[in-house]
């Protein structure tokens, strides 16, 4: 529980009985001086009492407004009772402190004060320290299988009401990124939020013989729904697309070139989940869905895919856990879907024992993606053998079991629903084996695994044996 001053004072009566000699006074007789015993001070015991909260007042306050702390601290004024002002009192802590304007947060309840005072009168104090107007960072991120380093300029609370300004430059093993963003949450729903992002991005896809170069921006909306979160987006792109070398597929030289993507999206989450790393309970629900061409550009499709996930924790403090991904992309009018628009499948974080995004349809050796996929998983983690580390350093690591399937191809729209579903039932591959998985705080989780691949197409490549894989979504 976070730290809380106090300088309210709260007396409860000893229970301890006195010794059966009772207390030792000294000699009583005509020379023993007589002293009277002034009764204490009769204290009230707020904690089962009715309270009332009369003042709230902030210290350390400088370029933030007092509007948008009103709507994080109201709460504390409807508290009944003492057990209810600390709770109140430490919710709005942390809802201060998720504005992510301030870098320390304290909070004083003391006894009220003045002639206006009332008998149960509390104050609350909140002793704020604001971030500086610029700060740097110096980080680095793990993705899917790669890992880069981030270095970052912020303006957090711009304009005073939480806004913040940040220019973040990425340099990884597959992607280099740069981007400036603009940041407004509403004032009192900090999770219904606008932003506003200039960005470039280059990337190697090495399965692909494929180079990428994204110019772009992007407007996003975010915001609650009951259980849910929603994202809704707008993004133009200017994409251009290369070949990695000399050696790279027709497929892939053919696709080479220019293209302007205008798209609207939309994401759902809902999440029950303990941890999104390792979890131990709880399930994930997240559909998406994109539509490209309306709103301008020469790329136009309809995207559609989801991902769901279900873990229940068992005896022994073992952990089942299944998953299911799927989408399918139609391209809208006469021209085939992009390269850079496809799903891919394969690697140790989707479908284990096969080498990254290598299941699927290739050409000469690089894989092109497919217009739809699905892929599922079980798996049971359990505690390392005999608990070594237990209670340390030994909790970050679990064994993993694990049977994992899946199809990647492309579809012809005008067969039918039927004919799709037989072609996604057709060439399964599937994957079973053994590791060890180490949980990286919640940033990443690293596998080691040993995998033996089932259901191997030709053109697919294999990864049988010893498996490595960092990231942040597994299946």
């Amino acid at each position: 529980m976070d730290y809380i001053k106090w300088s309210c004072l709260v007396c409860f009566q000893s229970l301890e009985p006195l010794p059966m000699s009772g207390p030792d006074f000294g000699a009583l007789g005509e020379e023993a001086e007589l002293v009277e015993v002034e009764p204490e001070t009769k204290q009230e015991i707020l904690e089962n009492k009715n309270v009332v909260v009369q003042h709230v007042h902030f210290d350390g306050l400088g370029r933030t407004k007092d509007d948008i702390i009103m709507y994080e601290i109201s709460d504390v004024f409807k508290a009944k009772n003492l057990i209810d002002v600390m709770r109140k009192s430490h919710e709005a802590r942390e809802k201060l402190l998720r504005l992510g304007i301030f870098r320390q947060v304290e909070v004083l309840i003391d006894t009220c004060q003045g002639d206006d005072a009332l008998p149960n009168g509390l104050d609350v104090t909140f002793e704020v320290t604001e971030l500086r107007r610029l700060t740097g960072s110096y980080n680095t991120m793990v993705g899917n299988n790669e890992g880069s380093m981030v270095l970052g300029l912020k303006f957090p609370n711009l304009f005073g009401r939480a806004e913040k300004v940040t220019f973040q430059f990425s340099y990884g093993t597959k992607e280099t990124s740069y981007g400036l963003s603009f940041f407004k949450p509403q004032p009192g729903n900090f999770e219904r939020n606008f932003s506003v992002n200039l960005y470039k991005v280059t990337g190697q896809f090495p399965w692909s013989s494929l180079r990428e170069t994204d110019r772009g921006i992007s407007t996003e909306l975010n915001f609650p729904i009951w259980k849910t979160s929603h994202t809704l987006k707008w993004e133009g792109v200017w994409r251009e697309l290369g070949c990695l070398g000399r050696t790279a597929s027709f497929s892939v030289r053919e696709e080479s070139g220019h293209s302007l993507k205008s798209s609207l999206s939309h994401a759902m989450v809902i999440d029950s989940r303990n941890s999104t790393i390792l979890p131990k309970r709880g399930a994930l629900l997240k559909i998406n869905q994109e539509l490209a061409g309306y709103t301008g550009g020469d790329v136009r499709f309809l995207k559609e895919d989801f991902e769901f996930q279900l873990n229940k924790q068992l005896l022994w403090d073992s952990v089942f856990s299944a998953s299911l991904w799927g989408g399918v992309l139609v391209p809208i009018g006469d021209k085939p879907s992009s390269i850079a628009d496809r799903f891919y499948l394969g690697g140790p974080t989707s479908v284990r024992g096969f080498s990254m995004y290598s299941i699927g349809p290739q050409n000469e050796g690089d894989y092109l993606g497919g217009d739809a996929y699905w892929a599922g998983g079980l798996h049971l983690y359990t505690p390392l053998p005999f608990r070594p580390g237990r209670g340390g350093f030994g909790d970050l690591f679990r064994t993993h079991f694990f049977l994992n399937a899946g199809n990647l191809c492309n579809l012809n729209y005008g067969d039918g629903p039927r004919a799709h579903l037989q072609k996604l039932a057709e060439y399964i591959r599937w994957s079973y084996g053994a590791g060890i998985v180490l949980r990286l705080g919640n940033i990443a989780r690293l596998e080691l695994n040993y995998c033996f691949p089932m259901g191997v197409q030709s053109g697919d490549r294999i990864c049988d044996g010893v498996q490595f894989g960092a990231g942040i979504r597994f299946l």
